[in-house]
């Protein structure tokens, strides 16, 4: 039985999480009591927890999370102030009269808020509140409707930026980082946020083709499924359609335009996105519109400008034009600064800023909590020898690196069923990806293929978040299993994602390899 501490620890973490408990003090709370009844068993040295101080340093001062509760600020911005009602409106007219246009406006609706927010549940809730509904009121099956929603809700975890693929790469370049150790390797090489994001865009952008497919094919198949919006009113001006989703590609191209080209950090752009979104919001609002907007021309040019030209007033060598540029970077930066504080009263005003920020530091606080108490696990993991266990495991398994890959793949989907992806991503993975980079395993491919594994585990019964994200906010008519049912085919178009990367690693690597 001592043997087996290791295993036995995490079948006590998995009834723990299963039991409602909050997740954070169970994953802790269990970790502590494996350490210390592994030490009064004697085979655990309990000074290992002195570690822990140092790991909570580390993790307090990680420049890539940094970026988290920027994104999530601008995520929860653009949700409370509604942008999403009205690009969900635009694209749903502009396909109102193709058979599955609703739904193929859900899926892209989906995608861009995916890009800007990267929130799972603030995108479903906000489809299941606005275009739910509509869909049910047009005929369309209820289940497949419910897919959709879902479905298009979870591609915030694949696109980035998220905070999955934020988390997911600090994992990551841990996890090569130690693999060249072990190998030997001190002069050792990193993986980058930007090369992560880079890696999920066209895989991203992949699954969204693959969604869009199946409705369209469904819709043929299925026309009693999916019925054409004869509406009228579906018919607008391609200028009014810009207007509702232009800001928002530009807030995408700001952010990953920033973090790809390497002109800023991760927590650089996130700052500009969480910026951009409180302007963006303020905007929508009409109050001081035209200064607004010129304050974020303003913004936008001394970005630029800094970039291709900067000045460094502190410099004894500087001619006339440096001084005439740095003047103007000065004005710039007055109006944007003043726009700013404007869009900020503004939100305050109508009472949008107060729940963003909430919602901001209660997801926060969740996750943080969660990367926490997953450092104590995984220091008493090890040190009840559950590493070497895992090592030895995945070396032995059929079919060698491949085999060890899918054994890993399958476990995961599996937890998908039962932990969030945040457990998943800062317990299991630091335990499995550096014996799978030792096998040969490129690990930006493998980052992505197990990113799209995670996004599944938002759609898989029983726990799936996206499932009780809809369920809260769908119409009361529409059952809970019409919701599960409704999410099959979803999860299979997911699985069929995975192995297109598999088979097609150029799809993952292309742009990394190009950009960095």
């Amino acid at each position: 039985m001592v043997e087996y501490l290791d295993l036995l620890m995490f079948a006590a973490l998995m009834l723990a999480v299963l039991s409602g408990f909050p997740v954070a003090f169970s994953i802790a709370g269990t970790a502590i009591a494996f350490a210390f009844l592994g030490w009064w068993l004697g085979v655990m040295n309990i000074s290992l927890l002195g570690a822990m101080s140092q790991r909570i340093f580390g993790l307090l001062t990680n420049g890539v999370l940094i970026a988290i509760p920027l994104f999530v600020l601008m995520g929860a911005v653009l949700e409370k102030s509604r942008i999403a009602e009205e690009m969900l409106d635009a694209m749903g007219r502009s396909f109102g009269r193709l058979r599955g246009g609703l739904g193929i406006s859900v899926v892209l609706v989906g995608m861009l808020l995916a890009a800007s927010t990267g929130i799972v549940g603030a995108t479903v809730i906000a489809m299941g509140m606005i275009a739910l509904p509509t869909m049910l009121r047009s005929g369309y099956d209820p289940r497949l409707a419910a897919g959709i929603v879902c479905a298009s809700g979870t591609l915030g975890q694949i696109i980035p930026p998220s905070t999955l693929l934020l988390i997911l790469s600090d994992v990551v370049s841990n996890s090569y980082q130690q693999a060249q150790y072990a190998q030997g390797k001190f002069a050792i090489d990193t993986i980058s946020v930007g090369q992560i994001f880079a890696a999920a865009l066209l895989p991203g952008l992949t699954l969204v083709v693959l969604y869009i497919l199946y409705i369209l094919i469904r819709g043929l198949l299925r026309p009693m499924n999916i019925p054409v919006l004869e509406d009228a009113d579906y018919q607008q001006s391609l200028s009014k359609t810009l207007s509702a989703i232009l800001p928002a590609i530009l807030l995408i191209l700001a952010v990953l335009g920033a973090i790809l080209s390497g002109i800023a950090s991760p927590t650089e752009a996130a700052s500009v996105g969480g910026l951009g979104a409180l302007l963006m919001a303020a905007i929508k609002t009409g109050q001081n519109r035209w200064f607004l907007l010129m304050g974020t021309g303003c913004l936008i040019l001394l970005g630029v400008g800094a970039g291709l030209y900067p000045v460094r007033l502190q410099r004894s060598d500087l001619g006339v034009m440096d001084y005439v540029t740095g003047a103007g970077y000065m004005v710039l930066s007055a109006i944007g600064a003043v726009a700013v504080l404007i869009a900020v009263k503004t939100l305050v005003t109508r009472k949008t800023l107060q729940p963003a920020l909430n919602s901001t530091l209660t997801m926060t606080s969740m996750i943080f909590a969660t990367i926490l108490a997953a450092g104590v696990f995984s220091l008493v993991f090890i040190g009840l020898g559950g590493e070497e266990r895992v090592h030895g495991l995945l070396s032995n398994l059929p079919g060698g690196p491949n085999g060890a890959l899918l054994f890993c793949m399958l476990f995961i989907f599996v937890l998908g069923f039962f932990l969030d992806f945040v457990e998943i991503t800062v317990i299991v993975l630091p335990l499995v990806l550096p014996a799978l980079i030792l096998m040969g395993h490129d690990p930006v491919w493998l980052s992505v293929l197990i990113a799209i594994n995670l996004q599944t585990s938002f759609l898989t019964p029983p726990f799936g978040f996206s499932l009780f994200y809809l369920r809260g906010a769908a119409p009361k008519e529409l059952t809970t299993g019409q919701i599960y049912a409704g999410v099959v085919p979803f999860i299979a178009i997911q699985a069929f994602a995975v192995a297109i990367i598999w088979f097609a690693p150029g799809i993952a690597t292309m742009l990394p390899d190009l950009l960095f």
